[in-house]
């Protein structure tokens, strides 16, 4: 959703961009992450792509959650400064966080607490392909890989199906199907009192743009999101 969200900007258009799909690159074996980046040689790498999904998803592979996101991210980041790239955006997440952390959340929180457990997998991985991306630009300062940590996510080409979807797809999906069904209640989980910040994924990508253009002003990591949040039946109720 993050990608194709970002290659289907406005700005896109002004710049020559390398996208190839699952099926023409796996990002899962380095030695090709590597051969694609050094034939091509790109000015700038923005690493967006990752093994993604909701509650259910997670729990459910958690195996598959913290390994591959892993390998993605290290190979993309590692075949970059091998290939001599200086400038690497890295997509992160706000699962990245404590369970706990207090509001409103502070970069340097990262990794200071226990994670939520229904997504500690994804979280892991997502911590050290950040710290990879800091630990780089520490020890050689010409190479800037950088991390934006978003919130939730919704928006174009989000993924509906109930075993993968995130939690704003997945209330337009019950609620649908309640419909279609002619069905009085749906479920949902918990009290839905917690609270969840959801920003449209085209204002993420407007927000990666930027970034790219003012790479050399941007923090090692930095939060990226709308600054206040709403209870899960805030989203049922709209």
């Amino acid at each position: 959703m993050v990608g194709q969200n970002f290659i289907e900007h406005a700005t896109a258009v002004e710049h020559e961009i390398l996208a190839p799909n699952r099926d023409a690159l796996d990002l899962r074996d380095f030695d090709a992450v590597s051969r694609c980046i050094k034939d091509h040689m790109p000015d700038a790498v923005v690493h967006a792509a990752g093994r993604v999904g909701g509650i259910q998803a997670n729990m459910r592979e958690p195996v598959a959650f913290l390994l591959e996101n892993m390998d993605m991210g290290r190979n993309v980041v590692l075949a970059a400064r091998q290939a001599g790239v200086k400038r690497l955006l890295n997509l992160g997440s706000s699962c990245m966080y404590p369970r706990n952390a207090p509001n409103p959340l502070r970069e340097e929180a990262v990794a200071t607490g226990e994670l939520e457990p229904t997504n500690e997998g994804y979280a892991l991985a997502k911590i050290m392909v950040a710290r990879l991306c800091d630990y780089i630009g520490r020890e050689d300062r010409p190479y800037q890989y950088k991390t934006l940590i978003p919130c939730n996510l919704y928006g174009r080409h989000d993924k509906f199906d109930p075993a993968h979807s995130h939690l704003v797809p997945a209330v337009i999906h019950k609620i649908h199907q309640a419909k279609i069904n002619g069905a009085s209640e749906v479920d949902v989980w918990g009290t839905g009192k917690v609270r969840r910040e959801f920003m449209y994924a085209g204002d993420l990508a407007d927000c990666m743009w930027h970034a790219l253009e003012h790479f050399d002003t941007l923090p090692s990591s930095l939060n990226v999101g709308l600054g206040y949040d709403l209870s899960v039946l805030n989203y049922y109720h709209f």
